[in-house]
């Protein structure tokens, strides 16, 4: 399949859950519903299936783990430094900081078993288990700072935390799960990918975007332009295995995480400021990525 193919089922499934909310009676409640159900069991489950169903090399991934983290880190200095900029509101930035580093694990994983099969999703896996803490940390702390809130208990209450750790800790220690649990981990991960993109795309909205126009395109810069150019030098710079070489370059150029917008909410932020954010860096993220691939190919 091309790169300009790639992601065209991913982004029907999109289109899909938008057309759904809006105009049946499958409304904002039901979606509600489903990302808490993808939230706190389907994504979880099939984090922690895909990584104890493949053995983690060390040797083999660090330099993919530390590209992971390259990557992320640029995205966290880039934002906040955006902060120091003229004219920036405090409120817009603490609320849509999160924007540039965080990224949408529905649409990883979804990538990666094109990219890579099984595997391709085991070490989308372990970059998600990586950075995953980070950027959560990162998200909630100027959040925390503008609002007066706590984010320790956030971060450890995360279940995508507490499934990604429980993962790598099963792997290290050479725990597999058995029949007849282990199909029903799967099939229950499986389930995960569809509603998680479907339930994206009922979310989709622009709302108060304008409320900062500059400091969104500074936030949409670094989000699909700056970090997938870290990307491509950081799989050249730590040698990077060529297999891994993709998934890495999607993994820089991925959309934002739709739960920016409940973040945001939770802690008090700019709601509809960051719901526009996630809607555009959606929609570029599925132009974008394709273009990304096929650079990181002329590099080769």
């Amino acid at each position: 399949m091309s790169d300009a193919l790639l992601l065209l089922p991913d982004f029907l499934l999109i289109v899909l859950g938008f057309l759904l909310c809006r105009y049946s009676a499958l409304g904002r409640p039901v979606w509600d519903a489903v990302e808490r159900l993808v939230y706190y069991l389907l994504f979880p489950v099939l984090l922690f299936n895909s990584i104890i169903r493949s053995p983690l090399a060390i040797g083999a991934t660090l330099p993919l783990a530390a590209a992971g983290l390259l990557i992320v880190g640029c995205g966290i200095a880039a934002s906040y430094a955006l902060r120091r900029c003229p004219g920036v509101d405090p409120t817009l930035h603490a609320s849509g900081a999160q924007v540039a580093f965080r990224f949408n694990s529905y649409v990883a994983l979804a990538l990666a078993e094109k990219l890579g099969g099984t595997q391709g999703v085991a070490w989308t896996a372990l970059l998600v288990a990586l950075c995953v803490p980070l950027c959560n940390f990162a998200a909630v702390w100027p959040l925390a700072r503008h609002g007066g809130h706590h984010f320790w208990r956030e971060i450890l209450r995360n279940p995508l935390i507490l499934s990604t750790v429980a993962g790598l800790v099963a792997n290290l220690l050479g725990i597999r799960i058995v029949d007849p649990l282990a199909p029903a981990l799967a099939r229950i991960g499986q389930a995960a990918l569809p509603l998680g993109l479907m339930a994206v795309g009922a979310g989709l909205k622009l709302g108060g975007l304008w409320a900062g126009p500059r400091l969104a395109a500074g936030l949409l810069g670094i989000r699909h332009v700056l970090l997938p150019l870290v990307a491509l030098a950081a799989v050249q710079l730590l040698r990077v295995p060529p297999a891994q070489q993709p998934v890495v370059v999607a993994f820089a150029a991925l959309p934002t995480a739709s739960s920016a917008y409940v973040l945001a909410m939770r802690m008090g932020g700019n709601g509809p400021y960051v719901a526009g954010l996630v809607t555009v860096s959606t929609l570029l993220g599925m132009a974008s990525i394709p273009l990304w691939l096929a650079a990181l190919r002329q590099l080769a």
